[in-house]
């Protein structure tokens, strides 16, 4: 019956770890390997759109698909992640009231992987993807 019991915890436990974890996923750029995430914990996910304006738009999805829009307005599916460490650590560079990391996407008709920067300013509560595409979000962090 101990066994049982502890069969039934180290199950427990091991589902539990391997489901927190952050997927990461590696990709080549210029003959070196760099991994990427879509989980860097603030809400990166979701639709970005230019100041003051509905379209063009870039989507985000949990997944690590979604697609960008250009400016005539059509449509291409991509691959997305941010740039990180082996282990899942997001690659960063802090500043005054807002951190910046490398966004890293591949359209599907492509097999070269393309990167731009993704910012995020705390103080304004806002996320910028490729400079000029924004999205406003709420922060669960701060207690």
């Amino acid at each position: 019956m101990k066994f049982f019991h502890l069969l039934v915890a180290t199950l427990f436990f091991t589902a539990f770890q391997s489901h927190s974890q952050v997927h990461v996923d590696p990709i080549i750029h210029n003959s070196k390997e760099r991994y990427i995430t879509t989980t860097i914990g603030y809400p990166v996910l979701g639709t970005y759109a230019p100041l003051n304006q509905k379209e063009p738009i870039t989507v985000l999805n949990p997944d690590g698909t979604g697609f960008i829009q250009a400016d005539d307005l059509s449509k291409q599916k991509i691959n997305w992640g941010i740039e990180c460490t082996d282990e899942g650590v997001p690659i960063f560079k802090e500043g005054f009231n807002s951190a910046s990391y490398t966004f890293w996407y591949r359209p599907n008709d492509s097999e070269e992987w393309y990167y731009s920067q993704f910012s995020i300013h705390f103080a304004k509560k806002k996320m910028f993807l490729m400079g000029e595409r924004v999205k406003t979000y709420e922060d669960y962090n701060v207690q």
